[in-house]
């Protein structure tokens, strides 16, 4: 493990895709950033997952994450809300993937115990936790930032740990580890 590293955590979505970076020096955690995307103001869905390409690798190339973190979809009833959010997350996925940059997804339960302890904590209770963790002066309106960050601190949590969630560090490695989602 290095010295440093930068994590980037990301909660994929439509209408907020929230994101939070942590700098780790000798595994100490350092908050960095975090902030969300507003894609509520855009009416077509491709548009929505080219704007989340676009700023994920913006993010990429100006942090120069060493990680990245993923909060994976939760089941939901609603099956065209699950696609819509898949596709969101496998776009940013595939940004990471086109730098290079191996990409580790994590189960929203498995975040939320991660922070709190609790698989089933609220928004508010992991971001009030992380705001303790990090010393963060204060916490935004939307909680979707807050998310973000919660991957890339449970990623760092786990760091070191064999079991981890799906990593992939390439399309190679993706491709492996999904077989039965190629299409022959």
């Amino acid at each position: 493990m290095a010295n440093e590293r930068i994590i980037l955590g990301i909660d994929p979505g439509t209408t907020i895709m929230g994101f939070g970076l942590i700098r780790v020096i000798n595994k100490k955690m350092e908050f960095v950033q975090l902030n969300e995307l507003q894609l509520s103001k855009y009416d077509n869905h491709y548009q929505k997952l080219k704007i989340i390409f676009e700023r994920t690798i913006e993010l990429i190339d100006t942090h120069c994450p060493d990680e990245i973190a993923i909060e994976a979809p939760f089941f939901g009833k609603n099956v065209q809300s699950m696609l819509k959010l898949g596709r969101a997350q496998g776009v940013a996925m595939a940004a990471g993937l086109s730098r290079g940059i191996p990409i580790t997804e994590y189960e929203p339960k498995k975040v939320k115990m991660a922070i709190t302890g609790n698989g089933n904590a609220s928004k508010e209770q992991v971001a009030k936790m992380l705001q303790q963790l990090l010393a963060l002066k204060e916490l935004p309106k939307n909680l979707d930032s807050t998310d973000g960050l919660a991957a890339a601190v449970c990623h760092f949590f786990n760091s070191g740990k064999t079991v981890v969630g799906k990593s992939y560090s390439g399309w190679d490695a993706f491709v492996k580890q999904n077989e039965e989602r190629v299409k022959k």
